[in-house]
């Protein structure tokens, strides 16, 4: 359970209203500053030498905020556990050497730091991949060969080696890669593991690779040295594990030298979401909970923890020892230290949307994150003090306004902030009223809580003229975007609303709606009416399976005990849909195949459940009051019957501002520029408005 150390001394202070959170722990042979521990990601910054410096760039923040210790994304021991060609490896003397100084700037701001240790198995996307057994899996274009016996031995010794080198390389631990689905799970597995001979067949059989690994690798790097073991406690699989060979395997494991236990959720090719924004807070905690009450190490608990709150309450209620946070500290690299230092409002919440950070890993880009454009690039996007303070005018108060003003007024510039409506937020209003996107909402009070903070004017109910931006030194146009209005005949009928009507409760749909358009809004659009708006059924779950209630998620989406349903794979339970939705597009394309890889097969899993009627290739001819006539892909006329029509065509910059700023002596003495919808109004696109806003900001 680890060991708690009181006082203060060099550890850094202890809040009241977060005083577990930010305790002391002795874990093995560290002793942590704080129960905040970052969970691996792969940052793209790991796969090539030269790109090291920024990833000592990007560590070293994390470490200067606080954090008590990280987790490096994978580093495979050998060439057949790649990731990727000549991805990220631990393989030599040289490759060690190299990491030192990564290492080194993590000691000296106070942090402790793993190499995680991940061997892809039939997860590589590269031809030498090797598995338990010849397999292939739904997310790699290659087949795996099955390592033979002699096969099996040497990847263990690589295993070895690479925590030798770990340790060479001055990292203090290694967290040894066993959940997630890769080659450790693949082991454990009969899904994957059709071996006969002393490493499959049984349950026991299949286990003794990852406890082979542990016990070499602990013979070889001695007890000074942490050894951290990600174990999979839902395998959300056919043929996945059961708990009590998960019980079982932790046991074993600890016995043969394992340090602490950091929990794992689904593997990747699960069709059950466990990190997306939809996932409520801490929907898995209770598994890292009975965990704790099986060994006698200390546990961590992962997944969807995103606010100091919530990890409060899981270290309190003693369901685990500490919390990872990955994508939270992507968001807010300064997150332990804020919550220490008793400034928890000020912390940028990770929002769990997966565009910038998930998604590029898997697009094989750089990650980042979209309310925090500067991780991974923490050397190029630097926010300097400004040379003088001069005045920047805002004019929106939207993401790219918002991004904008804050980053330009942490650099010491003067900044105001001219918003025309009654509350800031521009499309995030809209955005965290549809179910399983309310943690849009948490953006929107950082960057209210900041721009308070910091001191910066913001006039709501303000429609900014050009005469009002007199003296300002800059002008930033971040006026957003209006929903395009739909040329047909019959766009003004009573039944035909806008998103933004629909959405803000300003017009009430009927029972039977069509969504014309399946962009991203569009899809959005046709959960929120599923689900039957923002509100909360009166047993306090919303309709289908959009919830904050952990069980009723689960039930919706299968999720069950491991205890009883092996892997925790069960039957969905779905709720009725609160409206027959009919969404239609222009385009021949499948409905949200351009959605983000991690996020988008969840929308259309939801659509589908839902029963939504799905429409491409549509020519639309008008509306009245029979519904939505159409013309079918084959050109075939059609009538869609429904009670009312949302219009989520596409949207139009608002340049009005804009265009009367280049007029002749309009901003005279001002520099203007334009950004976020104002700019480009092509589909809602925050990632880009956000990194624009914050960009810009570091030049003025």
């Amino acid at each position: 359970m680890g060991k708690v150390v009181s006082g203060q001394g060099t550890m850094g202070p202890m809040s009241s209203s977060h005083p577990h959170l930010t305790s002391p722990l002795v874990v093995g042979p560290l002793t942590l500053r704080n129960r905040v521990v970052m969970g691996s990601m792969h940052t793209g910054l790991e796969d090539r030498s030269k790109h090291l410096p920024e990833l000592t760039a990007y560590f070293a923040e994390r470490a200067r905020g606080g954090t008590a210790m990280m987790v490096t994304g994978g580093f495979s021991p050998d060439v057949e556990g790649w990731l990727l060609p000549a991805g990220s490896m631990m393989a030599s003397r040289r490759m060690a050497d190299k990491h030192r100084g990564l290492t080194d700037a993590v000691h000296a701001e106070g942090s402790h730091i793993l190499l995680q240790l991940l061997h892809a198995g039939r997860y590589g996307y590269q031809p030498f991949v090797r598995s338990a057994s010849s397999t292939k899996s739904p997310i790699s274009m290659f087949k795996a060969r099955a390592l033979s016996s002699r096969g099996v031995e040497r990847t263990i010794d690589h295993w070895v080696r690479a925590a030798r080198l770990a340790r060479r390389a001055g990292y203090d631990g290694v967290e040894i890669m066993g959940s997630e689905g890769y080659l450790i799970n693949q082991f454990l597995a009969a899904r994957t593991n059709q071996r006969t001979d002393s490493w499959g067949g049984t349950a026991s059989k299949r286990m003794r690779f990852p406890e082979e690994i542990v016990r070499r690798v602990r013979a070889e790097v001695g007890p000074d040295f942490l050894i951290q073991y990600r174990i999979s406690v839902l395998d959300l699989v056919t043929d996945g594990q059961t708990w009590d060979e998960t019980a079982e395997l932790a046991q074993r494991l600890e016995a043969a030298g394992v340090d602490v236990f950091n929990t794992g959720i689904g593997w990747h090719e699960a069709r059950i979401p466990t990190i997306v924004t939809s996932v409520p807070r801490a929907a898995f905690v209770d598994l890292a909970a009975r965990l704790k009450q099986t060994v006698g190490v200390p546990v961590i608990a992962s997944n969807r923890i995103n606010t100091p709150d919530v990890a409060e309450q899981i270290l309190a209620s003693g369901q685990a020892d500490l919390v990872s946070m990955a994508r939270p500290l992507l968001a807010d690299a300064a997150f332990a230290a804020k919550v220490a230092e008793g400034r928890a409002d000020e912390i940028n919440i990770c929002i769990a949307c997966n565009q910038a950070c998930l998604d590029h890993t898997f697009a094989n880009k750089r990650a980042s994150c979209l309310v925090n454009p500067r991780a991974g690039r923490e050397t190029e996007l630097v926010l300097t003090v400004a040379p003088s303070r001069r005045r920047v005018a805002v004019v929106g108060a939207g993401p790219a306004g918002l991004a904008c003003a804050e980053a330009a007024a942490s650099r010491g510039l003067a900044v105001e902030v001219f918003e025309a409506e009654d509350e800031i937020g521009g499309q995030f209003r809209y955005a965290m009223r549809v179910p399983g996107k309310e943690e849009f909402a948490a953006s929107l009070a950082y960057f209210s809580r900041r721009l308070d903070v910091l001191g910066v004017p913001v006039h709501l109910g303000r429609r900014a003229a050009a005469s009002d931006l007199a003296g300002f030194d800059h002008v930033v146009v971040a006026t957003g975007v209006r929903p395009r209005e739909l040329d047909l005949p019959g766009a003004d009928h009573p039944m035909v609303m806008t998103y933004p009507e629909l959405l803000t409760g300003t017009r009430r749909p009927g029972r039977r709606v069509a969504v014309i358009g399946a962009g991203g809004i569009g899809v959005d659009v046709s959960g929120f009416l599923l689900a039957g708006g923002p509100g909360l059924d009166l047993d306090g779950r919303r309709a289908h399976g959009h919830s904050t209630d952990v069980e009723a998620w689960k039930r919706h989406w299968g999720v069950t005990d491991p205890a009883v349903d092996r892997a925790g794979l069960g039957t969905a339970v779905l709720d009725d849909p609160a409206h027959e939705v009919h969404l239609l597009q222009r385009k021949t394309t499948s409905i949200g195949k351009g959605l983000g890889k991690t996020t988008g097969w969840v929308h259309r899993a939801e659509l589908k459940s839902g029963g939504v009627q799905q429409y491409t290739g549509v020519t639309y001819e008008k509306i009245d009051d029979d519904g939505l006539h159409i013309l079918d892909a084959e050109g075939a006329h059609q009538v869609v019957p429904v009670d009312s029509v949302v219009v989520c065509a596409g949207q139009e910059s608002v340049r009005d501002l804009a265009d009367e700023l280049a007029g002749p002596g309009a901003a005279a003495g001002s520099r203007v520029h334009v950004i976020g919808g104002a700019d480009v109004a092509a589909e809602l696109d925050a990632k880009r408005a956000i990194k624009q806003g914050v960009e810009l900001a570091a030049t003025l």
